[in-house]
């Protein structure tokens, strides 16, 4: 494994991007997951805001995302009330939330700081953009081992507090992501019961009144 690239999307990844997603997420409902057809769809749609991870020519990892609309009053939701409804990518072109809709990485490139950077580059694009921020649902992998003991509610608090490690959301938080409770049924996952994050990180940079800053 040599020195790593970070480049835009391009549809001519899409299978190779769909190998990643449904490897990095092996026991989510794939039906749940993204697609080759998607990909092709999202790099035409966004390229701008989707990272792949090169080494030399080979994909392998990716941080996605569409611009929405995002309503803080309603949080919860399912990924595919947002992505793939009537075969479309989600992207709305004046959305002013960043939506991270999938960080997945190969198993053989993990600890390497992908994901930081991938989350890194995400808020140089709402800088870039002049977005709102990002929200997302994020994966709490660890709550498989806690499930019987405790609601995902308080999964999610304890590991917000630093009493619990979970190798997603601890990551998010020390990123500098707030944890805004849970959403119930966001990816079919029975390691997980279902149950994801809602993370959100503040763009300071935001200026409602402006436009992109390039």
């Amino acid at each position: 494994m040599g020195d790593l690239t970070y480049t835009q999307i391009r549809a001519e990844w899409a299978d190779a991007l769909q190998h990643i997603e449904h490897t990095a997420f092996p026991t989510a409902d794939r039906e749940d997951l993204y697609w080759a057809d998607e990909l092709r769809a999202l790099a035409g749609e966004f390229a701008e805001g989707c990272v792949v991870v090169l080494d030399g020519d080979t994909p392998v990892a990716m941080g996605l995302g569409i611009r929405i609309h995002f309503d803080f009053s309603h949080t919860q939701h399912s990924i595919r009330d947002l992505v793939g409804v009537d075969g479309g990518t989600g992207h709305v072109a004046d959305g002013a939330w960043y939506y991270g809709t999938s960080i997945a990485v190969l198993p053989d490139y993990r600890r390497r700081g992908i994901g930081r950077r991938l989350y890194d580059m995400r808020k140089q694009i709402c800088r870039d953009l002049n977005l709102a921020g990002i929200v997302a649902g994020g994966v709490i992998p660890g709550y498989a081992d806690h499930k019987r003991e405790m609601s995902a509610a308080d999964y999610v608090a304890k590991v917000s507090d630093g009493e619990l490690y979970d190798a997603t959301l601890t990551m998010q938080i020390a990123n500098g992501f707030e944890a805004r409770g849970v959403i119930a049924d966001y990816i079919s996952d029975p390691a997980v019961d279902s149950w994801a994050s809602l993370i959100v990180w503040n763009n300071p940079a935001h200026n409602p009144a402006g436009g992109a800053t390039r």
